[in-house]
């Protein structure tokens, strides 16, 4: 860290753990490794259940759990200021240098956001999802998204597609976008120690169950894969509103012996139901980028998936077939892959992913992203504003008013609570950081 600058980063979500999913293992695996290559990591989400107040985990990693409860699909009700008094206090008293946001649909983020281009601080936002442009639920998240991205010194995206979108839906300048792929953890996800036999091919879906996932065309596929192949049984890990149609369909054509239903599947436990399988479907309607295909292909099963988003991006086309979202071509995909999987070789895949993606990678490419966020210049609320008003004619006048009213928010908070009487934290080295002082020290 003597030639690299050491940051202090404020990551915020809505999605961080207890809860599980693409975007809390982001969050969880960078911070991670930022902590090892010697930068200072906070993790700011509201509280989860009867976890609430400031947590620890792994290397050190500490976790503000603020004291605000989930509205609707764990994000907290947009209070636009109330969230100010405490990121405030947060940020001085962990001495921030670098806010990142994670995620679109997230209430905190964008709040995080807007509070620390107020106070003057430098700001990164990753967008991990893709949104469409024509119905109300998207058209209503591009203005808010159109908001926060008026202001940020950085973002970042996890596929080309994914900044394509997301370049078209907020207006960002294309150069301020960097593409950051996800990664996965490979030494927790590894191939079974001996090789399954084809004599009966088992096809793995581990996917959230509702339609945006494609939940509706698991269920015209997999009758038809099970008509035309006899020795194909599905393992269907997750739990979802379109769970109700899968067990319609298993009881309609009789496959409750070739079609097992488990339920929702804890993190830890996906590897083990990988393992027991040939081949993964990922059958998404849109995908920004698959994380769980990544961890299919480390445990060296083949993957049959959608054309769709960023998934093309995701693997070579050795490790994967693709395929239209339409039931014909998925079982086409799926017929193909039956007849390569004599060639696969999961072990030499799961080098493979080795090489391809690790998140010390990732975190490496996200520092640049902070040096260049730190790089740009300062800039006052009035020469700040312009950029809001070319948000639209009256969204870009009201998206002002919110800003001064933040502005002057901060004063008043300036006035009752002075930056000097909020006490700073002492900082916490890491551990690999701690023995890299102390070997430089006894040197």
């Amino acid at each position: 860290m003597d030639k690299r600058r050491r940051h202090r980063i404020l990551m915020v979500s809505d999605f961080f753990y207890p809860n599980f999913g693409g975007v809390e293992n982001h969050i969880y695996y960078l911070s991670q490794c930022l902590l090892k290559l010697g930068h200072k990591v906070v993790v700011v989400t509201h509280a989860y259940g009867k976890r609430s107040g400031v947590r620890y985990m792994t290397g050190g990693l500490k976790v503000y759990y603020v004291p605000w409860r989930p509205f609707i699909m764990q994000n907290t009700l947009p209070t636009f200021y109330l969230t100010l008094p405490i990121l405030r206090n947060i940020i001085v008293r962990e001495k921030i240098t670098v806010v990142h946001g994670h995620q679109a649909f997230s209430t905190l983020c964008h709040e995080a956001l807007m509070h620390a281009r107020t106070m003057g601080y430098k700001v990164v936002f990753t967008d991990h999802s893709l949104y469409g442009f024509a119905d109300v639920g998207s058209i209503h998240m591009n203005k808010v998204l159109q908001f926060t991205l008026a202001d940020v010194d950085q973002a970042i995206c996890v596929s080309h597609t994914s900044k394509e979108n997301t370049v078209l839906r907020s207006g960002i300048l294309p150069e301020k976008v960097f593409v950051i792929p996800n990664a996965v953890d490979t030494a927790m996800f590894t191939p079974a120690p001996n090789r399954l036999s084809c004599d009966e091919i088992v096809i793995v879906v581990i996917s959230r169950l509702v339609y945006r996932k494609g939940a509706d065309l698991l269920v015209e596929v997999i009758p038809e894969v099970c008509r035309l192949f006899s020795n194909v049984r599905f393992i269907v890990g997750g739990d979802g509103p379109k769970r109700v149609r899968l067990e319609e369909m298993r009881e309609k054509y009789s496959l409750q012996d070739r079609v097992d239903m488990l339920g929702a599947v804890p993190h830890a436990q996906v590897r083990s139901v990988l393992i027991s399988g040939h081949i993964f479907l990922n059958s998404s309607l849109t995908e920004a980028f698959c994380i769980a295909i990544l961890e299919a292909a480390s445990c060296g099963l083949l993957t049959v998936s959608t054309r769709v988003g960023g998934v093309p991006e995701v693997l070579p086309d050795d490790m994967i077939v693709l395929a239209e979202p339409a039931p014909g071509d998925m079982v086409w995909a799926i017929r193909k892959a039956i007849f390569m999987l004599p060639s696969i070789d999961p072990h030499v895949m799961h080098l493979h992913m080795k090489s391809l993606y690790s998140w010390h990678d990732v975190a490496k490419r996200t520092e640049i992203v902070y040096d260049r966020a730190l790089q740009s210049s300062e800039k006052n609320l009035l020469q700040r504003l312009p950029r809001y008003l070319k948000c639209g004619a009256w969204a870009g006048k009201l998206f002002c008013l919110v800003m001064i009213v933040n502005f002057l928010l901060l004063r008043l908070l300036a006035l009752w609570q002075p930056v000097e009487s909020i006490e700073e934290v002492p900082d916490m080295l890491s551990v690999q950081h701690q023995d890299e002082v102390m070997e430089h020290d006894f040197s």
